[in-house]
């Protein structure tokens, strides 16, 4: 069976200890495999990921706004705002080529997720709590991770920084 990659966003330091002290608080703890993440592409090729060398990164890091708290279902998650982002993760699209899963095909909505799978009160409540004194935080991503999917937790495959 052919391996699996994800493709995320590194955040800056403060922006990702915030978001993963927020996931560590909330994420039910027998579900949370993972550090708070960005994703970009859910589920890539080892072909597709090789090809990420070709992409034109930025020079730098890139601003990023965490806007907001948002819904992604039966969870919470704190929405991304990043036109640069959207460019390079369009431009790794391009360079990458190939098939990509229904859930890569559709539009992307940056998040990164803080609570999920809990019942529909408890997300609910959480974000009324974050709504109410929520204020926008401007970020930086600073590298594109890869990982490769491992029936649950990632195993880190590269970096490709900015």
């Amino acid at each position: 069976m052919a391996a699996t990659f994800i493709l995320t966003a590194e955040l800056d330091p403060a922006s990702f200890a915030w978001l993963d002290g927020l996931r560590r608080n909330y994420f039910p703890p027998e579900r949370n495999l993972l550090p708070a993440h960005l994703t970009l592409f859910h589920r890539l090729s080892s072909e597709q990921t090789g090809r990420l060398r070709e992409v034109r990164l930025p020079r730098g890091p890139i601003r990023v706004l965490l806007d907001a708290p948002l819904p992604p279902g039966p969870g919470v998650a704190i929405r991304i705002r990043s036109p640069d982002l959207e460019q390079v993760r369009s431009a790794a699209r391009l360079a990458m080529g190939g098939e990509f899963s229904r859930q890569d095909s559709q539009g992307w909505r940056p998040h990164v997720t803080i609570q999920n799978k809990v019942a529909a009160d408890v997300a609910k409540r959480l974000r009324q709590q974050l709504a109410t004194d929520f204020e926008p935080r401007a970020g930086a991503a600073t590298a594109l991770l890869v990982w490769e999917y491992l029936n649950g937790p990632w195993k880190p495959v590269d970096r490709l920084p900015f």
